[in-house]
């Protein structure tokens, strides 16, 4: 059988000391006589002892340890989001776990679980919900909101500034020409959702174009969702020469519909999304999209929360990153 991992009792009988002197000498404790820490460093340095990280910040009262709960961990947004605020953790010498919790009876489980077992330091939460999961948050635990707006102040938050996201894409499609513009929205008890609807509705209103209710269509963020809104236009009888999709996945479902009913993008229908996904400049046409930076959303997520770790009592903050509009080949201005 292959030999089991040094442990720190084994350093402890070669030096001929306890195991908490060992442990003295590791965490660099000025209790220690400069004959014993020498012996003890010359047995570690015998057995290639190599000390648990994560035991050693415990026993400090500090694990290094983050942890991100999202409500899945597939979505293309929520992963890269994952990613890069891993990437950032590392960086500065954090572990960051990821979990996922669909519902809010989920989040509220697996919360009161990483409470009881005081692994994590900090909790990243990303959350698009306009719900209650912000009134689960410990106290005793710092947090960050991303992805959305948090109900309490005492929360602090990163997110994509989403009002700006839709003015900037109704303001390329007004500048274009076109008045008669629908909207596919995201699901309506989230917040980047009613935030895109406001920004939309209002930069609409200041150029004087109206936005039927019946061009105002629910979706799911799904291509379906897209596919079957464009259907729902058509049967109105009345379509319009634009359609914003809150994210890029329904924006290629309307037009994927479009050119089934016999329709061209751009020159019947115009369509800007949401996100500028990896494959948005690949579509058929390309797309013209609202960018969020998921990376950058994700990475500013990890060092403000960081930074509350270190500064407990520094005012809270609440990060909005800029979108940026990429214009592509799914727009043109509108012909008459």
């Amino acid at each position: 059988m292959a030999r089991s991992r040094t442990t720190i009792r084994d350093v402890a009988a070669a030096a001929g000391v306890s195991h908490q002197t060992v442990s003295r000498v590791i965490n660099r404790s000025e209790r220690v006589d400069p004959e014993t820490r020498s012996r003890v460093e010359a047995a570690i340095a015998r057995l290639n002892y190599r000390p648990n990280a994560i035991a050693r910040y415990m026993a400090q009262g500090r694990t290094q340890t983050l942890a991100c709960i999202s409500p899945n961990l597939s979505d293309y947004t929520f992963a890269a989001i994952i990613e890069a605020a891993e990437a950032e953790a590392r960086r500065q010498g954090y572990f960051l776990f990821s979990a996922s919790a669909a519902s809010e009876a989920d989040f509220s489980d697996l919360l009161g679980r990483l409470v009881d077992s005081r692994l994590a330091e900090g909790l990243l939460v990303i959350n698009p919900y306009a719900d209650g999961r912000h009134a689960l948050l410990p106290r005793s635990v710092p947090s960050v909101f991303v992805g959305a707006r948090p109900r309490e102040e005492s929360v602090d938050s990163v997110s994509l500034d989403d009002e700006y996201a839709a003015q900037l894409a109704a303001q390329h499609l007004l500048q274009a020409g076109h008045r008669r513009i629908a909207m596919v929205t995201g699901p309506g008890a989230e917040d980047c959702v009613q935030d895109r609807c406001a920004g939309f509705r209002a930069a609409l209103s200041s150029a004087g174009a109206a936005l039927p209710e019946a061009w105002v269509l629910p979706g799911d963020w799904s291509a379906t969702a897209g596919y079957q809104a464009m259907l729902q236009l058509h049967r109105s009888g009345s379509l319009p020469t634009a359609v914003f999709a809150q994210n890029d996945r329904m924006a290629i479902g309307v037009m994927r519909a479009a050119r089934d009913l016999g329709l061209s993008v751009p020159e019947d229908l115009s369509v800007v999304g949401v996100d500028d996904m990896p494959l948005a400049s690949y579509f058929d046409p390309p797309l013209t999209t609202v960018r969020q930076d998921m990376r950058a959303i994700g990475s500013a997520a990890t060092g403000l929360l960081l930074q509350r770790l270190a500064e407990p009592g520094a005012p809270r903050r609440h990060i909005r990153l800029p979108a940026e509009l990429v214009i592509r080949s799914s727009t043109a201005p509108r012909g008459d």
